[in-house]
């Protein structure tokens, strides 16, 4: 039976009947943030970007007044200019006559220098006039670079939290995602509670604020089909709140430091960047998610890092266009075809503000490079050396820095590059890791690679000379020295006097020993090998491994390596650096100097190529290094693998049929050990 009453709902349908607007996120995206996920809409990177860097550090070292026209120069050109000076239209590339002239009251400081013979660097009043005798030394500027990232991080919350990638000597970027999560649990504490219904897809709830105060950043016009009378949604409450965390970052480094910078906020470290040279000096601009389009539409594609170069000359051939907003219009499918499917979806997402590249927190230089272009050239031993010197203690004097000293980080290899003419050539020596690093260590390596280069010939005049060290490990963390497991003093006589009775002998727990250990044969061939191993560098516990190793492959089946300073240790080293090539090399011109002759023979010199193992050893060894040879082929006749396998004598019979045969015919039957499958043969 049907009611003649209308239907009345009991609760509005309607929005304007009050059901809550949701928010385009959902909780599995707020969740994600804690996570600082590279592809979360809500993330939140910055980059900061320390205004005119050098420039700013002579101006605070010398105490000059901020609006004072300064530059800093490098020779005869500039290489940073201040704010007030580039109002007179001052840049990097006019000359020191020129940049007098458009500004008279310019402050010109020249950047320190290595002076030859010098310690250590400093400045000096006349090294723009003297080129040929000293080297720059940006020392400075990485000593102030690092007081300011040490203040970021103290101003930021600890790790894991904190997030802090050091991209160059003055940038930095930060991910506050984790951060800002925490804020968005504490402001907000709706989002505290779980999902409905646990379903992590569901959206949020909308933010209760409808108006943002950006304070005085910089805010980017939003696209065109949005507009600032639309309520915020939780990427936009995300924004605020970095553009809070990045001025308090900025504030402390004004106030401790005495520096300004220029930051950058955005979804990812692309935007962020350009957002951070958007308004310079001394402002930070924020891009919101509803304003990439209208930001990355107003630039040249090619000033997009990455997009500069051939790439960028390839895609304005091809499409006839450097504007980002005329390459918005291209498919897809149209990149692909004209620059490949991996550059082609990499271009379209580049130009379209996607970017899913990480804050990498791990802030460690790779390598360190001192080097120095000599115009005029030089042309002899002593000129070089005296330069190498000076990049030793350059180098040496930043890896205090990284605290070698206290064994944190050391690096493996020493590299030299040296240009005569239009040829380079480089030359590389592992560092001994069982010694610790000093200036003369790295000296005498630098000193070695010299030869080497002058025994190739074509050494003078020499153009460019470069040193390097890299390939940086970490130091062993907690190891104890031989101290450690040694008592001393009163506690050494206190454990003496324990293991005595009364009457001063030993005491009956004296007495007790462990169980013996079975004895294990071991001949007289056996005891040569050990005696062997010993003078050939083998440490007790190598010996002890190789003796206790079952299996008579391990260990034994070659003789004990011999380290030689020249090693290669990268493929791209040339085969001219080894010293078996020193040993027989002919120099193609003749060396001036005796000191590099001294050098060249020092490395060549009693030097005995094995021609069994190619290990190089001492001459005087030569004839112990051989018998070492001939035990091991007699121990590897008694030592069969098994019937499966190949066993060690047949290897030594196909390298030396000779030795081998001799070997045979000196043992005595009863040295021979019978085979599987043999039997003696009864003769007379």
């Amino acid at each position: 039976m049907s009611s003649s009453q209308p239907f009345i709902p009991s609760s509005p349908l309607s929005p304007a009947a009050g059901h809550p607007r949701k928010s385009r996120f959902t909780f599995k995206q707020l969740s994600q943030l804690a996570l600082s996920s590279t592809t979360n809409p809500l993330r939140v990177i910055a980059h900061i970007d320390l205004d005119a860097f050098y420039a700013q550090c002579e101006g605070v070292r010398l105490g000059i007044a901020e609006d004072q026209p300064l530059a800093v120069q490098q020779w005869q050109g500039l290489i940073a200019i201040n704010y007030p000076a580039r109002k007179y239209g001052l840049t990097r590339h006019i000359t020191i006559t020129e940049a007098k002239r458009l500004c008279p009251n310019l402050i010109m400081q020249h950047v320190a220098t290595w002076k030859e013979g010098d310690a250590k660097w400093a400045y000096h009043e006349d090294a723009f006039a003297q080129i040929a005798t000293h080297k720059v030394s940006l020392d400075p500027y990485r000593l102030e670079s690092r007081r300011i990232l040490a203040c970021i991080k103290d101003v930021l919350p600890p790790s894991p939290v904190q997030r802090v990638e050091k991209a160059s000597v003055d940038e930095v970027f930060l991910d506050l995602s984790a951060q800002i999560h925490s804020i968005l649990l504490e402001r907000y504490p709706e989002l505290n509670g779980p999902a409905p219904y646990d379903d992590p897809t569901e959206c949020l709830p909308r933010p209760p604020t409808t108006a943002l105060d950006w304070n005085t950043d910089a805010l980017v016009d939003l696209d065109n089909n949005e507009t600032e009378d639309d309520d915020p949604d939780w990427d936009d409450i995300t924004m605020l709140i970095g553009s809070e965390i990045v001025r308090s970052v900025r504030a402390a480094i004004r106030e401790r430091l005495k520096y300004t910078c220029s930051a950058g906020i955005a979804r990812n470290k692309m935007i962020a960047k350009l957002g951070s040279a958007h308004k310079k000096p001394n402002q930070q601009t924020i891009v919101r998610n509803r304003a990439v389009q209208q930001f990355m539409g107003s630039f040249r594609f090619t000033k997009i890092r990455n997009l500069g170069g051939k790439l960028g000359e390839d895609v304005v051939s091809k499409f006839g266009t450097e504007q980002v907003q005329e390459l918005l219009n291209v498919s897809l499918g149209q990149l692909k075809s004209k620059l490949g499917d991996d550059t082609g979806s990499w271009v379209y997402e580049i130009i379209r503000g996607e970017d899913t590249n990480e804050v990498n927190s791990r802030t460690q230089i790779k390598s360190m490079l001192s080097a120095k272009s000599f115009r005029p050239t030089i042309n002899s031993y002593d000129q070089a050396v005296k330069w190498l010197r000076i990049f030793v203690a350059d180098i040496f004097a930043r890896l205090v820095e990284e605290g070698i000293l206290e064994n944190k980080r050391r690096p493996k290899t020493v590299n030299l590059h040296h240009r005569q003419g239009g040829q380079m050539r480089s030359r590389q020596a592992p560092i001994p890791s069982g010694r610790p690093i000093d200036e003369n260590v790295l000296f005498n390596i630098a000193e070695n690679l010299l030869g080497q280069v002058i025994v190739d010939g074509r050494a003078w005049p020499c153009a460019n000379l470069q040193l390097s060290v890299g390939g940086f490990e970490e130091g062993p963390t907690g190891n104890r020295g031989i101290g450690g497991f040694l008592v001393r003093g009163d506690e050494a006589k206190a454990v003496k006097h324990s293991l005595r009775d009364s009457d001063g002998h030993a005491s009956d727990h004296g007495d007790c020993r462990p169980d013996k250990r079975p004895k294990t044969e071991q001949g007289a061939i056996q005891r040569f090998l050990s005696r062997q191993g010993a003078s050939h560098g083998e440490s007790d516990e190598d010996m002890s491994a190789n003796h206790s190793d079952p299996d008579p492959m391990k260990g034994s089946s070659s003789p004990p390596p011999v380290q030689r300073p020249d090693d290669d240790e990268q493929h791209n080293v040339p085969q001219q650096s080894r010293m078996g090539d020193f040993a027989g090399s002919n120099a193609a011109e003749s060396i001036p100097l005796q000191k590099a002759t001294d050098v060249v023979e020092r490395i060549a010199s009693n030097t005995y190529i094995c021609k069994d193992c190619n290990t190089a050893l001492p001459s005087d060894t030569k004839g112990e290094h051989e018998d070492w040879h001939f035990a091991k082929s007699i121990a590897a006749t008694e030592k069969p693998t098994g019937s499966g396998g190949t066993t060690s004598a047949s290897r030594v019979r196909a390298k030396d049929p000779k030795k081998f045969a001799s070997s045979r015919t000196n043992a005595t039957p009863t040295q021979r050990r019978m085979e599987k499958g043999q039997s003696r043969l009864a003769f007379g």
